[in-house]
C-alpha cells in the first residue's frame, strides 16, 4: 500500500523496450558474492497476479543464467516491514527484495544507507523510460528520504489502486442498483443493514480500516491537500474540513452498522476472505486482491471507482530494492530487468495485475482489461493519492491503533484527529 507519488498523466500500459540483460553495475556492485546464487524475497501470494508473474520471471532468469541458483523466500508483508532495517544491516540480506514504497518505508531505508543507489542501472537499462511520471515517483528519494526526486532506490513493476469490490449476486438479491454517486452508495449500505447484513468488509488490525477513512478524506480534498500531507508542501491540519469529515463519517458508519465493531481486531486476510465467502457484499481495497478474487470468488462480482471523488489511494506498486549489503548485485539487476520485460509485464496484466510496461494489445482477458481501464481513468485525472501511512516513519502503527479506537468507540473523532496530528508533526522532517 504506500510511498512515492505523483503527477503527470499516468498510463498503466506503456510500450516496453527491449529486454536488457547486460549489466553496468554501480561502484558498489556486490563483488563479494559467488555470482552463482540469487537470493530473492517477496511477499506476493502464489496465485496473485504478481506472484504468478514473478514465478515466471524466476524461470526466465534461470533459463538466461545457466548454473545460477535462485534461493527464493516468501516473506509476509508485516514480517518484512518490521524486520527490514535489522535484516538489511546483517549478513543475511537478500540480493533483491520487494519492499514497501514511500517516505516511511523505502525512503527511510535509503536515508539510513541500507539500499543500493540504482540510478545508473535505471538509466542504462531504460527503466526510467518505461515508467510513467506518477508511477516513477516512488522510485526516487532525496537525501532526507522524501520521494519524488533524487536518486533511484527502487523499481516498481506494477501499479496499484483502490476500488470498490461488490457482490453482484447480493446486490441483485436485494434489488440494489450499482451506486453511481456517494449518496447511492450509502443508500445501498442502508438497504443491506435493513436486511441484517453488515455491508463493508473491514479489518481494523491492518490497513483496510485506515484506507476507508483516508478515502473519505480524499473525497473532500484536492491535489494541493495531498501534496501537503504526503510531500510536506504545506501545513497539514487534521482538523480541517476533509479530515474532520472523514473521522466523523467513519465513526457514524460504525454506529449505523456499515462497519462491524468486531472488525477492530480483524486482519486484512479476514476482510478479503469475508468477501470471497460472500459474507460481505462490499470491500473497498486494492488491485492486489483482483487476481485472487478472479481465482477464488465463485459468485458474480465486479468493481467501480469510489463515487464522488477524483482522488483515491494508489500509486506505483511495491518496489524491488537491492540492499546495500547484497552479495550478488549484478544478478539482482538482471532479475529486475526481466520483470520489466514485455513477456512478464503482459503476463502480469492478463493475470489481473496492473502492468507498467506491457503492450496494450497483449492484454486480452476481459476482466484484466477492465481493471487496467479503470486505473487509466483514475491516473489520467491525476487521482493517485498514495496511502495514509506513507508520510512519516511509524505512522502505519499509529493509524492502526487509533482507527481501532474509533471502531470500538473508545476514542471520539476529535481526540482521534489530535492523536494523528501529534504523531504526524513529530515525524515530519524539519525543513
Amino acid at each position: 500500500m504506500l510511498t512515492a507519488r505523483r503527477r503527470a498523466v499516468a498510463t498503466a500500459v506503456l510500450a516496453a523496450g527491449a529486454l536488457l540483460l547486460t549489466s553496468c553495475g554501480d561502484s558498489d556492485s556486490g563483488s563479494s558474492g559467488d555470482g552463482k546464487t540469487l537470493k530473492l524475497w517477496h511477499y506476493e501470494g502464489p496465485n496473485s497476479a504478481m506472484g504468478q508473474a514473478w514465478n515466471e520471471a524466476i524461470k526466465e532468469f534461470k533459463a538466461t543464467h545457466p548454473g545460477v541458483k535462485v534461493e527464493f523466500e516468501e516473506k509476509g508483508f508485516e514480517q518484512i516491514q518490521k524486520t527490514a532495517p535489522m535484516v538489511l544491516n546483517s549478513s543475511d540480506a537478500p540480493d533483491v527484495m520487494e519492499y514497501l514504497k514511500g517516505n516511511a518505508s523505502a525512503g527511510l531505508l535509503s536515508k539510513q544507507g541500507l539500499l543500493t543507489d540504482l540510478t545508473q542501472e535505471a538509466t542504462s537499462r531504460g527503466w526510467d523510460k518505461k515508467l510513467s511520471a506518477s508511477v516513477r515517483t516512488t522510485s526516487v528519494y532525496d537525501t532526507n528520504g522524501i520521494m519524488g526526486s533524487g536518486k533511484w532506490y527502487g523499481v516498481p513493476n506494477y501499479a496499484e489502486y483502490t476500488m470498490v469490490y461488490y457482490n453482484k449476486d447480493l446486490f441483485e438479491k436485494y434489488g440494489i442498483a450499482v451506486p453511481k454517486t456517494f449518496d447511492e452508495l450509502t443508500a445501498a449500505m442502508d438497504k443491506f443493514v435493513q436486511n441484517k447484513i453488515t455491508p463493508l468488509a473491514n479489518a481494523g488490525a491492518e490497513y483496510p480500516a485506515q484506507q476507508y477513512l483516508y478515502q473519505l478524506a480524499l473525497s473532500k480534498a484536492d491535489r494541493a491537500w495531498v501534496d501537503s500531507y504526503q510531500l510536506y508542501k504545506g501545513k497539514t491540519d487534521f482538523h480541517d474540513p476533509a479530515w474532520t469529515y472523514a473521522a466523523d463519517t467513519f465513526a457514524d458508519w460504525v454506529k449505523k452498522g456499515y462497519i462491524a465493531k468486531t472488525s477492530s481486531s480483524t486482519k486484512a486476510e479476514d476482510a478479503g476472505v469475508s468477501f470471497i465467502q460472500g459474507k460481505s457484499p462490499i470491500f473497498f481495497s486494492g488491485s492486489w486482491w483482483y487476481g485472487r478474487f478472479v481465482d477464488e470468488v465463485k459468485f458474480g462480482w465486479d468493481t467501480f471507482l469510489w463515487p464522488g471523488s477524483n482522488l483515491s489511494p494508489g500509486s506505483g506498486g511495491n518496489i524491488w530494492v537491492v540492499p546495500k549489503g547484497a552479495k550478488n548485485k549484478e544478478l539482482a539487476y538482471d532479475f529486475i530487468d526481466i520483470t520489466m520485460s514485455k513477456k512478464i509485464q503482459n503476463l502480469l496484466g492478463n493475470k489481473g495485475g496492473v502492468p507498467v510496461a506491457a503492450d496494450a494489445s497483449a492484454i486480452t482477458e476481459p476482466k484484466s482489461k477492465e481493471l487496467i481501464d479503470n486505473f487509466n481513468t483514475l491516473s489520467q485525472r491525476d487521482g493517485l493519492a498514495f496511502y495514509p501511512d506513507w508520510p512519516v516513519p511509524g505512522y502505519y502503527d499509529v493509524l492502526v491503533s487509533q482507527t481501532q479506537k474509533l471502531i470500538t468507540d473508545s476514542e471520539k473523532p476529535d481526540a482521534y484527529l489530535d492523536a494523528l496530528q501529534d504523531a504526524y508533526d513529530k515525524g515530519v522532517p524539519k525543513q
